[in-house]
């Protein structure tokens, strides 16, 4: 009988100003690499993702509401657009958009999410959310 080890599964926000790279431009392409990660916490959670793992699409900017949903689809691997070996990148591919977008005022309102990344370091563009929060959000664009 063979051992089998089950991976944790983890929950990311990645973040775009729409006018610089939008969910409407992932869903035409179907898939594009995340580039251009240039700080070091967010570097870091560049590397701990894994293909397959659950994205939510966040229109930073104007918009500041999620979008969508997203996947990883490869792992880590040197960042095309530097030379420097420290920055990374992931590929990600077009999940669904949702029906109903969740607005940054609308998780400040939710006692549930007042710990989240998003509020917490506001300035990161990869965030790692917790499996609780990930529902929590996507209860939120369930109801009417």
């Amino acid at each position: 009988m063979g051992f089998f080890f089950a991976t944790q599964m983890n929950y990311w926000i990645i973040k775009s100003e729409p006018s610089t790279y939008s969910w409407d431009e992932l869903a035409k392409e179907k898939k594009t690499a995340w580039t251009g990660i240039r700080n070091f916490q967010a570097r870091n959670y560049l590397k701990e993702m894994q293909k397959g793992e659950v994205c939510l699409f966040y229109h930073s900017g104007n918009e500041k509401q999620i979008i969508g949903k997203s996947y990883v689809d490869s792992n880590f691997y040197q960042d095309p657009t530097s030379n420097d070996t420290n920055w990374v990148a992931v590929d990600i591919k077009t999940g669904e958009k949702f029906e109903k977008s969740i607005t940054l005022e609308q998780i400040k309102n939710q006692p549930e999410l007042k710990n989240i990344g998003l509020l917490r370091q506001p300035r990161l563009s990869v965030i790692k959310l917790a499996k609780e929060e990930f529902d929590i959000i996507i209860k939120m664009t369930l109801k009417k």
